[in-house]
C-alpha cells in the first residue's frame, strides 16, 4: 500500500525568524500589559468593556504593523523607529475613531486617550531597542558565522555585499565576489569583497573559504547560467538565494506576488488596484465636487470675459491619451484665437508671446486657469486630480519615439496636476532633456502614490499657479 502526502507549502512564502516572532509577541503582550496597568493605576480596576479596547487595539495593531512591514523590516534604528510610530499612529487612531462611531469612546478622557497613545508608544520603542541590542550581543558572541559567498557582479551585487556586512545580526559574513567569466583573476584592490575568481573556479573556492550560503545575483540576459550554478551548490549542502537582477529595467510599482503557489514577479502593474483603486477614486469624487463648487463663480466669469474678449467657443476640446491608452477628450477654457484645426494636423506647443494667444489667454494661462474646466473630466473619471499630465496625442507620438518608456506614464489616471509640475517641470518643452525629467517625475509618482503624495502635490500646486513657464 502506498502512501501519499500531497504537497501543499507554497513555494513564495516568508522566512520564519525567531527574533521577530519574539518582538511581535513583545509588543502585543506588552502593550497589553501595559495599558492595563495603567487603567487599574488611573480608574482602580479594570473592567469588560476596558479588557475589549485593549484586545480590539491588538488586533488593529496587528493589521496595521503588517501593513507597515513593522517586522519584516531590517532597516536602522531611526527608520524603524519612524515606522513604528506610523503604525502606532494609524492603529491608536483607529481605535479611537472605532469607539467614537460606536460611542463607546465617551467613558475615555482626551487626556486619557493621549496618555495611553504616547506610553504605548514608549514602551514599544523601548521593546524594540532591548530586543536589537539582545540580538546583537548574541550575535556577536556567537562562534557560528556563516560564510557567504556572491556570485554575481555590479550594482546590485555592491549593494546586497554592503547590505549584509551593514546588518551583524544576520550572522553572515561575505567573504568575496564571484564574476560571471569562466574565470577571473583576483582583484586585490577590492579588500571588502574582493573578486575572488570566476564560475569555474567555484569548487575551489567553496572548499577553501569553506562556503555556508550563496548568493546568486545574475542580469536577465544571463539567467542561462543558472542550472549550472545551481546542480553544483545543491550537493554541497549549501544555502542557495537567488537575487534576479531586474533592475536594468524600467520598474513600474514593481513587487512580489503569488499566484496558486508559484511566485510571480510583477515588473510593471498600476498602483489603483483593489482597495487603492476604491481610495483615489473617493478622493477624486469628494474633493472635486467641493472644488467645483468654491470654483464656480471663478469658471463664470472667466467664460464671460472669454466670450468678450474674442469671438469662438467658451471651452476648447482636445483629444487626449489617458489610464491604459484610452483616448477622451479633455475640457480647457479656451486661450487662444479660434483657427482651423484638421484630425492629425500636427499640434504646436504654445511659446512665448505667441501670437494665437488671446488677452484674457495670456493670463488664464500663466495662472493655469484655462485648466479648471478639466475639474469635469475627474468628475466624470477620465483623469484625476493628481497625475501625470495628459499630453496631446500628437506629442505622445513624437516623444515616445524619442523617449524610452515614455508610455510607462499612463499606468495611472492623467491628473490636473502631478508631481512634475510641483517640480516647476511644465509649460513648453523645447529640450528634450525637460521632457525626459517630466518623463521621470511621472513615473517616481506611480512607484510612490498614496492618498499623502496626493495631498502634499495639492498643497505645491497652489504655490507654482504663477509659473513663469506657462506660456
Amino acid at each position: 500500500m502506498s502512501f501519499y502526502v500531497k504537497h501543499k507549502k507554497p513555494l513564495l512564502r516568508r522566512r520564519s525568524n525567531l527574533v521577530k516572532l519574539l518582538q511581535a509577541s513583545l509588543d502585543y503582550v506588552g502593550v497589553f500589559a501595559i495599558l492595563r496597568m495603567l487603567i487599574i493605576y488611573r480608574t482602580g480596576a479594570m473592567t469588560s468593556d476596558d479588557a475589549i479596547m485593549l484586545l480590539v487595539l491588538t488586533g488593529i495593531m496587528a493589521i496595521s504593523y503588517e501593513y507597515f512591514g513593522i517586522y519584516r523590516n531590517n532597516a536602522d534604528f531611526i527608520s524603524k523607529t519612524a515606522a513604528l510610530f506610523q503604525a502606532w499612529s494609524v492603529s491608536f487612531l483607529g481605535l479611537v475613531g472605532l469607539f467614537y462611531l460606536s460611542r463607546e469612546g465617551e467613558d475615555y478622557s482626551r487626556l486619557f486617550l493621549l496618555e495611553m497613545y504616547v506610553i504605548g508608544f514608549v514602551a514599544q520603542l523601548g521593546f524594540h531597542a532591548a530586543v536589537k541590542s539582545v540580538h546583537h550581543a548574541l550575535v556577536r558572541n556567537s562562534p557560528q558565522v556563516n560564510n557567504v559567498l556572491i556570485i554575481g557582479e555590479g550594482a546590485l551585487a555592491d549593494f546586497l555585499r554592503f547590505k549584509i556586512s551593514s546588518n551583524l545580526w544576520m550572522g553572515e559574513r561575505v567573504v568575496g565576489m564571484v564574476s560571471l567569466t569562466e574565470h577571473a583573476e583576483y582583484d586585490t584592490e577590492a579588500s571588502q569583497s574582493p573578486v575572488l575568481g570566476g564560475i569555474g573556479d567555484l569548487p575551489q573556492l567553496v572548499a577553501q573559504h569553506q562556503i555556508d550560503i550563496v548568493y546568486i545575483v545574475v542580469p536577465l540576459d544571463a539567467s542561462g547560467i543558472l542550472p549550472r550554478i545551481y546542480q553544483f551548490l545543491l550537493d554541497k549542502y549549501i544555502t542557495i538565494h537567488w537575487v534576479p537582477d531586474i533592475f536594468s529595467l524600467r520598474l513600474v510599482n514593481h513587487s512580489v506576488s503569488e499566484l496558486s503557489g508559484i511566485p510571480v514577479l510583477t515588473l510593471s502593474e498600476t498602483p489603483l488596484v483593489g482597495l487603492n483603486r476604491i481610495a483615489k477614486l473617493m478622493e477624486d469624487m469628494l474633493l472635486s465636487s467641493i472644488i467645483l463648487l468654491m470654483i464656480a463663480p471663478i469658471l463664470l466669469t472667466i467664460a464671460v470675459l472669454i466670450r468678450l474678449d474674442s469671438p469662438g467657443p467658451v471651452f476648447y476640446r482636445q483629444k487626449r491619451t489617458g489610464w491604459n491608452g484610452k483616448v477622451f477628450r479633455i475640457w480647457k477654457f479656451r486661450s487662444m484665437y479660434v483657427q482651423s484645426e484638421q484630425e492629425g494636423a500636427t499640434v504646436k506647443q504654445a511659446e512665448k508671446n505667441d501670437p494665437r494667444v488671446t488677452r484674457v489667454g495670456a493670463f488664464i494661462r500663466r495662472t493655469s486657469l484655462d485648466e479648471l474646466p478639466q475639474i469635469f473630466n475627474v468628475l466624470s473619471g477620465d483623469m484625476s486630480l493628481v497625475g501625470p499630465r495628459p499630453h496631446a496625442i500628437q506629442h505622445d507620438a513624437e516623444y515616445s519615439r524619442r523617449i524610452n518608456d515614455y508610455f510607462a506614464r499612463l499606468h495611472i489616471k492623467p491628473g490636473m496636476t502631478g508631481l512634475a509640475q510641483v517640480r516647476g517641470l511644465r509649460g513648453e518643452t523645447r529640450d528634450i532633456n525637460l521632457m525626459i525629467q517630466r518623463v521621470e517625475s511621472d513615473i517616481e509618482y506611480i512607484n510612490h502614490w498614496s492618498i499623502w503624495l496626493d495631498l502634499s502635490i495639492m498643497l505645491g500646486t497652489l504655490k507654482k499657479l504663477a509659473d513663469k513657464n506657462a506660456y
